[in-house]
């Protein structure tokens, strides 16, 4: 693991939620793996974050989820973290993917709140005290309302940051107003979980970022960072501006592991956009207004260099 040098960024500054790569046929790619994972690290990410949104999470099954750690720490655990989602509804299941990703040699989890169940504010905290105590390591929780259904209340905030291994929230509720109150409040190092909103969450006292278009501007999201940390802001607004196309591109549909993977296979760092059902990979023409973002947001003749 990175030796940590800045306790306030305790995961790095420019995480991407990383895909999992696939064969035509839909079976894990661990080679592809690999070698994405040490793209993605030289690229400028210090962080990675397997089976989460992006990475599928949801079709991708338990003894996958604890190869796809075992093989990205191997290949890059010295260099960058590796957390590993730890999200279900299933409060018991959450555990279990804890405990497997510990096992496997994870980093740190990612602990999204319950979906599709919409629990009660102390049923989301007693969900998140419970995986946070299965494990020693230290969680980034997630909020992300749109997927999950519960957005999680300032109260259930401040009551779970107080728990020791609890250090980091993933922001995707939104709010950056909320977010500044919330950071005032816990001292959680905050990132943002929205491409779109680094700039004003850094504004209100985020960290980093756990990032999507990560996968093809790491460089561009670590120059922005640090450019706001040595307080060149205006540095920071002109790199943000050039990615807006690419930030569009892997996100506006809202389908960002198909989109990842097809702008990965465009630049040459996946050999197939393949993703699992009820995911549909993307189409020729989305391909090309893919494409058409990366070309826009300057990335592609670099990818391809």
């Amino acid at each position: 693991m990175p030796h940590v040098t800045d306790t306030t960024r305790p995961f790095g500054s420019v995480l991407t939620a990383m895909v999992t790569p696939m064969t035509a046929d839909g079976a894990v790619d661990l080679e592809a793996t690999v070698r994405l994972a040490r793209h993605l690290v030289d690229a400028g990410n210090d962080g990675l974050v397997l089976s989460g949104t992006t990475g599928e999470a949801s079709t991708t099954h338990a003894p996958e989820k604890a190869e796809l750690v075992q093989a990205v720490v191997e290949a890059v655990g010295d260099r960058a973290y590796v957390l590993s989602g730890a999200g279900s509804n299933d409060t018991a299941h959450a555990v279990r993917m804890a405990e497997q990703a510990a096992e496997a040699g994870a980093h740190g989890l990612l602990v999204v709140a319950p979906y599709y169940s919409r629990p009660s504010q102390p049923g989301v905290l007693r969900h998140f005290e419970a995986v946070a105590d299965a494990t020693d390591l230290p969680v980034m929780l997630y909020d992300v309302p749109g997927r999950t259904g519960v957005r999680l209340a300032p109260a259930t905030i401040d009551a779970i940051a107080e728990h020791p291994r609890v250090v980091a929230m993933k922001d995707a509720a939104g709010d950056p107003y909320a977010s500044s109150k919330a950071i005032t409040r816990t001292g959680l190092a905050w990132y943002s979980g929205d491409d779109s909103l680094l700039l004003p969450l850094l504004a209100v006292g985020a960290v980093g970022i756990v990032s999507v278009v990560g996968h093809v501007a790491a460089g561009q999201l670590a120059s922005v960072t640090r450019a706001w940390r040595d307080g060149d802001h205006a540095e920071a607004l002109r790199v943000s501006r050039t990615i807006i196309p690419a930030i569009d591109a892997l996100n506006g549909a809202g389908f960002q592991a198909v989109a990842a993977k097809a702008a990965l296979e465009i630049t040459g760092h996946l050999p197939t956009r393949a993703v699992r059902l009820p995911l549909v990979a993307a189409s020729d023409d989305e391909l090309e207004t893919i494409r058409a973002g990366l070309r826009a947001a300057g990335l592609l003749d670099i990818a391809l260099r």
